[in-house]
C-alpha cells in the first residue's frame, strides 16, 4: 500500500494536470452552446460505435446457439412436411396406414468429422436422451451425409458417406432406375453408382437421389450429379457411373437426422426371411 501511495505522490503533478484539464473541458462545454453541442454529438457517436461493436461481438458468440435452434426448428418443419405431403402416383390404391413409412426428423451439430481415412466417421452433439438411435439417416441442406452407427447418452457416432463400407440405395432421377452409391476412397467429392444395367440411358448431368428402398432415407434426398458414364470393366452387364457428390464434407457443421419409425419391424421381417439388409 505504501508503494502505491509513493507512486501516486511521484505522479502528483501529472494527476493534477489531468484533473484541471477535465475541469476546464467541462466548464467550456457547460457554458458554451456550440462547443457543448459538438462534444455531445461526438460522444454520442463514440458511445454508439462502442455499443454497436459490443452487439456485434455478442451476436457472433451466440451464432452457434442460434444455428442449433434453427436446425431443430427446420427438423420439425421437415417432419411436418413429410406427414402432409403425399407424392402423386399413376394409380391410387387405398392402403392401410400401417404400410406407410413415417419419418421423424431431428437436428444436431457435428463436433468431429474425418475425411482422410477409408472408413470415415462423424460425431454429433446429441445422443440417446435426445431421441437419437442407431440406423438413423444423416443429411443436411446439400444432401446425404451418412448414417448413425452408435449412440451414448449425450453423443452419437455416424458412418460418413465417405466410408467404403457404406452402400446407399439411390436412383437416377430422370429414369427412376436404382442402384447403390459407394465411395471408393480418395477424392471426397466423388463416388460411384453401382449395379445400373448397361441398357439404361444415363448421361452426365443427371441427378441422383435416394430411392427410399432401404427404409433409412425417404426417396428424393439429393446425393450427387452424374459426371461420367462408361461400360463397366469389372462386369459387362453394368455401367460404370461416377458421381460428383453434392455434400461438401469439409464444411459439414449442422445436420438433420431422420428415423423411419417402422424400421425395427422391417429389420425383424428381413431376419425372419433370412434376407441380408446390406444398406
Amino acid at each position: 500500500m505504501l508503494r502505491i501511495f509513493q507512486f501516486l505522490y511521484n505522479l502528483r503533478a501529472f494527476i493534477l494536470f489531468i484533473i484541471l484539464e477535465v475541469v476546464a473541458v467541462w466548464l467550456i462545454v457547460s457554458n458554451n452552446s456550440p462547443q457543448g453541442a459538438a462534444f455531445f454529438n461526438s460522444s454520442s457517436r463514440l458511445i454508439g460505435s462502442v455499443l454497436e461493436t459490443q452487439s456485434d461481438v455478442s451476436d457472433f458468440l451466440s451464432l452457434a446457439e442460434a444455428n442449433e435452434i434453427l436446425v431443430n426448428e427446420n427438423a420439425q418443419l421437415l417432419e411436418e412436411l413429410d406427414l402432409a405431403y403425399n407424392q402423386a402416383d399413376s394409380m391410387y390404391i387405398p392402403m392401410d396406414s400401417t404400410f406407410e413409412a413415417t419419418f421423424a426428423v431431428k437436428g444436431a451439430r457435428v463436433i468431429s468429422n474425418s475425411l482422410r481415412f477409408s472408413q470415415n466417421h462423424l460425431t454429433l452433439n446429441k445422443g440417446k436422451k435426445h431421441g437419437l438411435k442407431p440406423g438413423m439417416g444423416i443429411f443436411n441442406q446439400q444432401g446425404v451425409v451418412g448414417r448413425v452407427k452408435s449412440v451414448s447418452e449425450n453423443y452419437a457416432v455416424g458412418i460418413s458417406l465417405l466410408n467404403t463400407d457404406l452402400l446407399l440405395s439411390a436412383k437416377i432421377l430422370s429414369s427412376d432406375v436404382f442402384g447403390s452409391v459407394q465411395w471408393g476412397g480418395g477424392d471426397s467429392k466423388k463416388a460411384r453408382l453401382l449395379y445400373v444395367p448397361r441398357h439404361v440411358q444415363a448421361s452426365a448431368g443427371d441427378s441422383v437421389v435416394t430411392s427410399g428402398f432401404n427404409a433409412i432415407f425417404p426417396q428424393g434426398i439429393p446425393v450427387g450429379i452424374i459426371s461420367s458414364v462408361t461400360p463397366s470393366t469389372d462386369n459387362p452387364n453394368y455401367l460404370d457411373i461416377e458421381l460428383d457428390l453434392l455434400t461438401d464434407f469439409s464444411k459439414v457443421s449442422y445436420v438433420y437426422l431422420i428415423e423411419n419409425t417402422q424400421l425395427p419391424e422391417l429389420d425383424s421381417l428381413y431376419n425372419q426371411a433370412e434376407i441380408p439388409n446390406e444398406f
